[in-house]
């Protein structure tokens, strides 16, 4: 990595120096860096709240939007997601330039404003910004897992990840195959997939909790009017190639599998 991305990068490490304030989780030449940003910012009632923001910069960045998640402790769901699809709008307007610092200085800034949108505080209306990530239209990813040593505690992750963002899809076992296929926002899954590769959701060979460091994406695509709009997350296991190809095949995404998924059982 090099350029404004690596620049950018040296420059966060330098502001955000404060104990625990920030941390590099992943670094990688394909997929971008991941890091970690703690920050608090000015609520409703004047009370500062706590903030975890991550950021993962995909390749093409700045010239394409970063990845975020927001977490907190103090927020709902509905506020997260607020603050993320807001963030992520700020995020369109300065394309092309370097942009983390500015994006956490304006949530630090903006963020009661955000949270005392209707629909926010328990009364009635909708966050305008809760629409934003939808306006591409829904889409669809397939991630590969080379692995799951603690299947159990995984699953139910995934399964909780999914339902906290409103994703709908599979998570598919065939032998030694795992695969994820996600629906819904686009912003929304590159939210999934930084939870996916910063989240200790694993256990390495001697036990230890670890991050998932071996998962790929195999393609990402609008969802077409041929496939199928799944209304859940559901967990399927399949004993064989032919059961697992007719599950493609019957929500539309026969060449998917041919193209991506027939190759990594052969």
């Amino acid at each position: 990595m090099a350029g404004p991305a690596q620049e950018e990068l040296e420059a966060l490490a330098a502001i955000y120096c404060g104990p625990g304030e920030w941390e590099v989780l992943s670094r990688s030449e394909s997929d971008g860096p991941v890091f970690r940003i703690l920050t608090k910012a000015e609520g409703p009632t004047d009370a500062d709240i706590p903030l975890e923001l991550v950021f993962h910069l995909p390749v093409g960045y700045p010239s394409c939007l970063p990845g975020v998640s927001v977490s907190s402790e103090h927020l709902t769901r509905a506020q997260r997601v607020a603050v993320r699809d807001t963030l992520l709008e700020q995020a369109r307007s300065l394309l092309s330039e370097p942009m983390v610092h500015q994006l956490v200085l304006w949530v630090q800034q903006n963020l009661r404003h955000i949270l005392a949108q209707p629909g926010l505080g328990g009364g009635p209306g909708k966050c305008p910004a809760a629409s934003i990530a939808g306006d591409e239209g829904p889409w669809m990813t397939l991630l590969h897992l080379d692995h799951m040593r603690a299947k159990n505690k995984y699953v139910k992750t995934v399964l909780r990840w999914a339902s906290d963002l409103g994703l709908t899809g599979r998570l598919m076992f065939m032998g030694k195959v795992i695969l994820i296929l996600l629906q819904g926002h686009r912003d929304t899954i590159k939210e999934y997939l930084v939870l996916q590769k910063t989240s200790k959701v694993d256990v390495d060979s001697s036990g230890k909790k670890c991050r998932e460091k071996m998962v790929s994406v195999l393609c990402e695509s609008k969802v077409q009017p041929e496939h199928t709009r799944f209304r859940a997350f559901e967990v399927k296991e399949f004993s064989s190639l032919d059961e697992l190809q007719k599950e493609f095949e019957t929500a539309g995404l026969g060449t998917l599998f041919l193209e991506f998924v027939l190759g990594l059982v052969k």
